[in-house]
């Protein structure tokens, strides 16, 4: 039997994406170094699950969920399998620093490949994927890969030397964002508001104010204007935030970023 996604790796982002896929196809199957994981989450969402052998013989679009140190080995467990086949599969990897090159070499043939970079929101439908791919891919790969995965949430072309920027900056930044909305809690709760109020507060202004930045075609400067009334208490804080450097903190901290992801890319 064949499927249109095969996911071999059923980790936090593996199954994040499966459970994404799944709202757009039920033809999935699943694979896991520990088998009842794969099988469990099969169960869960409705989809088969099987071995590492089955998941790269019969899958048309083959996720490639494992650590990047443990990359190599997987490709060259299945690149027997992946030669026998009568068709050509995509390789899906999510594996950061790995190029596609790097993937194309470990499997031993010119796969079309994408490379993705997801970050953790995927796991609710409002995730960011970078991707790139080989020049090989089709149109119609493309376009039914992007489809199917829409429900994790944005897809967004990159080339492939801008990949560790871009995750320095989607990646990483789900974390910079909680470090931001925790202190945003906290200084409600200084004022007097509970914590789990003071946190749904913060969270639900975080979202909103990006979705805010997302519809309009104002620039971030025009909207922070827009909330500073004159000698009012938003540019009070507004000033406090930038005598802090806020903006220099944010920035060092994705360069920061940034330095290693290059240099994880050295090391692969």
């Amino acid at each position: 039997m064949s499927y249109l996604f095969g996911f071999i790796g059923t980790g936090n982002m593996g199954s994040a994406l499966a459970r994404a896929a799944r709202r757009a196809t039920d033809s999935i199957i699943l694979s896991n170094r520990t088998e009842q994981k794969a099988r469990d989450l099969a169960m869960e969402i409705g989809a088969a699950s099987g071995s590492v052998r089955q998941v790269a013989m019969s899958s048309r679009y083959l996720f490639l969920g494992v650590k990047p140190q443990m990359m190599r080995a997987l490709l060259q467990e299945i690149a027997e399998v992946l030669a026998d086949r009568d068709d050509v599969p995509v390789l899906v990897s999510m594996a950061a620093g790995l190029t596609t090159d790097a993937i194309r070499s470990y499997a031993g043939g010119d796969y079309p490949v994408i490379r993705i970079m997801p970050n953790t929101p995927v796991s609710v439908g409002e995730g960011e994927i970078l991707y790139c791919t080989t020049p090989d891919i089709s149109g119609e790969q493309l376009t039914l890969f992007l489809d199917t995965m829409r429900y994790s949430g944005t897809l967004t072309l990159l080339t492939e030397r801008l990949m560790d920027a871009g995750t320095s900056v989607s990646g990483c930044g789900p974390a910079f964002v909680y470090m931001f909305i925790r202190a945003l809690a906290k200084g409600g709760v200084d004022a007097g508001i509970d914590e789990a109020t003071s946190l749904q507060l913060a969270a639900q202004t975080v979202i909103g104010a990006g979705r805010l930045l997302q519809d309009s075609s104002e620039p971030p400067d025009m909207l922070i204007d827009r909330v500073c009334s004159p000698g009012g208490s938003t540019i009070e804080g507004v000033r406090s935030l930038e005598q802090d450097d806020m903006e220099q903190i944010v920035s060092r901290a994705v360069a920061a970023a940034y330095r290693r992801n290059r240099e994880l890319s050295a090391e692969n």
